[in-house]
């Protein structure tokens, strides 16, 4: 049946329905409603059907900071992850990643934001999970080929208690050394104005191990701009973060070759 003949003939079977339940504003706002799902659904449906491609990846963070003498260095950062590719034409992919890290933090409640810390100085434990939907040009170069991506960022926090903080000690009272309330100010700052929420960019590279599977590299980059409308004391490197990894990809075999 022809597409649009099927959207009409949807369209005045749902009209027909409405009017005996709704009035004519909410009427139109049901139909069209549901013929606009329709529309996205059908891309969706199209880039399920597209080939695709799943990479296990490892590598390091680097939470920028300059926090002065009295804190700790900026912190280097263990990762984890994945990611899960759909290519939609031949130089253009949409990627969904996640990278997941974990670290210390305590608050500093002289300048009022958190701060990556050395286990000694900790309060909260933080478990991220920064999850990226990003568009990624995909260049063939000889046996290999070269990423250029970019898109929006989610940083998911669980943010608790460190762990072993559990002596009558660390829980006075006073803020400036209470842990539990520490922990509940760094939570209260990274789940407010949008702190969350982290474009990236970056570029990488990939290489033909067999007809499987790729080993490649990536370097990101993720913008605190969050900044422009979050103002607070910490400096303005503060929030920019950098990674770096490696990657085994797994893809279909005709991918690597279809992209050529």
């Amino acid at each position: 049946m022809d597409t649009g003949l099927l959207l009409l003939y949807i369209k005045n079977m749902l009209t027909g329905f409405t009017r005996k339940t709704s009035s004519g504003e909410t009427q139109s706002k049901i139909v069209y409603l549901l013929l606009f799902s329709i529309f996205i659904l059908m891309p969706i449906k199209s880039i399920s059907a597209a080939p695709f491609s799943w990479a296990l990846h490892g590598g390091i963070f680097y939470f920028a900071a300059d926090n002065g003498v009295d804190s700790d260095p900026a912190p280097i950062i263990p990762s984890g992850g994945f990611s899960l590719d759909w290519q939609l034409m031949r130089y253009l992919k949409i990627e969904v990643t996640e990278h997941i890290y974990f670290t210390d933090y305590e608050y500093n409640v002289t300048l009022g934001y958190p701060m990556a810390c050395n286990p000694e100085n900790r309060s909260a434990f933080v478990l991220g999970f920064l999850t990226g939907v990003n568009a990624v040009g995909y260049f063939p170069i000889g046996e290999g080929a070269f990423r250029v991506f970019g898109g929006l960022a989610f940083d998911f926090r669980v943010i608790t208690l460190a762990i072993g903080l559990n002596h009558p000690a660390d829980f006075t009272g006073d803020i400036k050394t209470d842990a539990q309330l520490q922990t509940d100010a760094v939570s209260k700052y990274f789940w407010e104005k949008g702190r969350w929420f982290m474009p990236s960019a970056g570029f990488g590279f990939d290489f033909p191990i067999n007809s499987r599977f790729l080993l490649g590299f990536d370097l990101r980059a993720w913008f605190p701009v969050y900044k422009i409308w979050a103002s607070d004391k910490a400096p303005d490197i503060d929030g920019w973060r950098f990674g770096a990894n490696l990657r085994i990809t797994i893809l279909e075999a005709s991918l690597f070759r279809g992209s050529q």
